[in-house]
C-alpha cells in the first residue's frame, strides 16, 4: 500500500472547497477564538479561577471544533480512512500541520472542559476518579492554560492559513487572511462565550469579565475591518487578474452576502445595539440579539472569502 497522502486533493469536485468547509471553518474558528479570548482575560487578570466564561468557553470550544472537524471527515473523498491522515504526515502541508495542531489542540480542550466542571462530573455514576485527577492536574493549570492559549490562536489562524494556501484565486492567496480569520474567530468566540454564559451559568452583563470582554469587542471588530480594506487594497492595485477579483465585493451574490452579512448583520448591528441598548430587559434582548449577529456575520465572511474567492481564479 503507498504510504503517502496528497494532502491537497479528497475534497468534493467542482468548488474545491465547499460549504461543509465554510462550516469547519466557522465553528474551528469560533472554538478557537472562545478559548483565546478567556484565557487571555485570566493571565490578563492572574486569575485561575473557575468563571462561567471558562466553562461556557471550553464547552463552546470542545463542542463546535469536535462538529467542525465531522464536517471535515464527512468531506473527504472516503471519509472513512480520515485515520491515514492522523498517521501520514507531510511537513509542507498546511492541512498537515493543522493536524498535528489539531491533536494537542482538541485533548487539552478536553482537559479544561474535564477540570471546569469536575465537581459536577465527580457524582456521576462511575466518575469518581474525576477529582483526583483534576486534583493532580490543578498542579499544571498555568501551564495547561498557556498552551491551550498558543493552540487556539493557533488554530484560528490556521485556518486561514489552510485556505490561503490554493494560489490561483487573488482573494484567497493572501498573507492578511491569518489574521482576518483569527480576529474574526476571536469575535465570533467572543460573542458566543458571553451568550452561553450569560443563559447557562449566571454570568450578568456587569460582571467584571464580561464588562472586559464587551469593551474588548471594538478593537477586535476594528482589526477585522482593517484586514478586509487591506485585501481590497491589495486587489485593487494587484495585477489584472487581482482587480478583476475585486469585484467579488460589488457584484453578484456574494457582494450580497459580504455587505448585507458580513459588514451588516456582523458589524453593523452589534454596534448600533451596543450603543442605543437601553436597560433591563431591552438591554438583555439587546445583549442576545447582538451576539447572535456577531455570530451570523462571521459565518457569512467565511462563506463570502470560500466561495467568491474560488469563483475568481487566475486562468
Amino acid at each position: 500500500m503507498d504510504e503517502t497522502i496528497n494532502f491537497t486533493i479528497g475534497l468534493s469536485q467542482g468548488i474545491a472547497w465547499p460549504w461543509p468547509i465554510a462550516v469547519y471553518l466557522f465553528l474551528a474558528g469560533i472554538s478557537g477564538g472562545a478559548i483565546a479570548v478567556t484565557l487571555m482575560l485570566n493571565f490578563f487578570k492572574q486569575n485561575t479561577d473557575v468563571t462561567p466564561l471558562l466553562k461556557s468557553a471550553g464547552i463552546i470550544g470542545l463542542g463546535t471544533i469536535l462538529l467542525g472537524m465531522l464536517c471535515l471527515v464527512l468531506d473527504l473523498t472516503n471519509p472513512l480512512f480520515f485515520w491515514r491522515i492522523l498517521v501520514f504526515y507531510n511537513p509542507s502541508s498546511v492541512m498537515s500541520i493543522g493536524v498535528m495542531l489539531l491533536l494537542f489542540y482538541i485533548p487539552l480542550t478536553a482537559v479544561l472542559v474535564l477540570m471546569s466542571f469536575a465537581d459536577t462530573f465527580s457524582k456521576w455514576p462511575l466518575l469518581g476518579w474525576v477529582a483526583p485527577l483534576c486534583a493532580f492536574l490543578e498542579k499544571f493549570r498555568t501551564i495547561i492554560n498557556a498552551v491551550l492559549m498558543v493552540l487556539a490562536i493557533a488554530i484560528c489562524a490556521y485556518t486561514g492559513f489552510l485556505i490561503s494556501a490554493l494560489i490561483r484565486f487573488p482573494l484567497i492567496n493572501t498573507a492578511v487572511l491569518p489574521a482576518l480569520f483569527v480576529a474574526s474567530g476571536i469575535s465570533a468566540g467572543m460573542a458566543a462565550a458571553k451568550i452561553l454564559a450569560a443563559a447557562c451559568f449566571g454570568a450578568k452583563e456587569s460582571d467584571p469579565d464580561m464588562h472586559a470582554l464587551h469593551k474588548a469587542e471594538w478593537p477586535v471588530m476594528a482589526a477585522e475591518a482593517f484586514c478586509l480594506f487591506m485585501i481590497a487594497i491589495a486587489l485593487l492595485s494587484g495585477n489584472e487578474s487581482a482587480k478583476l477579483a475585486f469585484s467579488a465585493f460589488t457584484d453578484g451574490v456574494w457582494a450580497v452576502v459580504f455587505w448585507g452579512g458580513a459588514i451588516l448583520v456582523g458589524f453593523g448591528i452589534p454596534l448600533v445595539a451596543s450603543i442605543i441598548a437601553g436597560k433591563g430587559e431591552e438591554s438583555k434582548m439587546s445583549f442576545y440579539f447582538a451576539g447572535f449577529c456577531a455570530i451570523a456575520g462571521m459565518m457569512c465572511l467565511r462563506l463570502f472569502i470560500l466561495y467568491a474567492g474560488q469563483m475568481n481564479t487566475i486562468v
